[in-house]
């Protein structure tokens, strides 16, 4: 039995040399969709190709077929206020490689730089993808805590659940709302080193100062101590 071919991914910030993949990006996104009977938008080449021309999407291609294995791009919404990392894609012949969570990870990392102080959310239906949100931080929220910008929900209009969004005035639907605020991870990260250094300190000068206070005697008190310790 010939020993199995090793795959490599080169993962990358899309350019102006990637365009060409942006219809085969969507029939991905399509066929996936069609299998799975859930919740992904349909996405048009032209806008998938803008993303790429605009910094605004992370491509996998796989090295030695150098064909198209992943990819994801960036939105931005309420004036950058909040960002959200969408069309997340796998081609299902390179899946069990942990190519989702390392596309993710790059998506974020590009968009913490480029809009370090901007919301970041997303909806799912992928419990995958949830893990993945997880552990880059993100917090499940309800769905008036992501952006109440209409052009976005609009673009949920050729999902197959759309219409429980309208029936639920945009409360809720199949998919669960996640949000990593950049703020919240600062006062972690705060936190986090204010522990360390208490770590640091021994225990008797952790206690707050006023009990750190060594309380002198009366002079008088004093003078009847030391009398009664020389009794002694």
């Amino acid at each position: 039995m010939s020993k199995q071919h090793k795959v490599h991914f080169n993962i990358q910030v899309a350019n102006l040399a990637h365009v060409t993949y942006a219809d085969e990006i969507c029939h991905m996104m399509e066929d996936a969709a069609k299998k799975r009977g859930t919740g992904i938008a349909k996405r048009d080449p032209n806008y998938v190709r803008q993303k790429m021309l605009e910094d605004k999407a992370i491509i996998a291609i796989e090295e030695n077929t150098q064909t198209v294995a992943g990819f994801c791009y960036i939105e931005t919404w309420d004036n950058k206020d909040y960002v959200a990392n969408s069309g997340l894609i796998v081609h299902e012949a390179y899946r069990k490689h942990g190519l989702a969570t390392k596309i993710k990870k790059k998506v974020f990392e590009h968009t913490r730089k480029k809009f370090p102080n901007a919301k970041i959310f997303g909806i799912t239906t992928s419990l995958a993808v949830m893990k993945i949100n997880s552990d880059l931080g993100y917090k499940p929220v309800t769905f008036s805590e992501l952006t109440s910008d209409d052009t976005f929900w609009k673009g949920c209009q050729s999902c197959v659940n759309f219409d429980v969004l309208t029936r639920t005035d945009r409360k809720m639907c199949l998919c669960t709302g996640m949000l990593y605020d950049p703020k919240e991870d600062k006062k972690k990260i705060y936190e986090d080193a204010i522990k360390k250094v208490n770590k640091r300190i021994p225990l008797k000068l952790r206690e707050p100062k006023s009990k750190r206070i060594k309380v002198s005697l009366p002079k008088e008190l004093r003078k009847n101590k030391k009398s009664d310790e020389q009794e002694q």
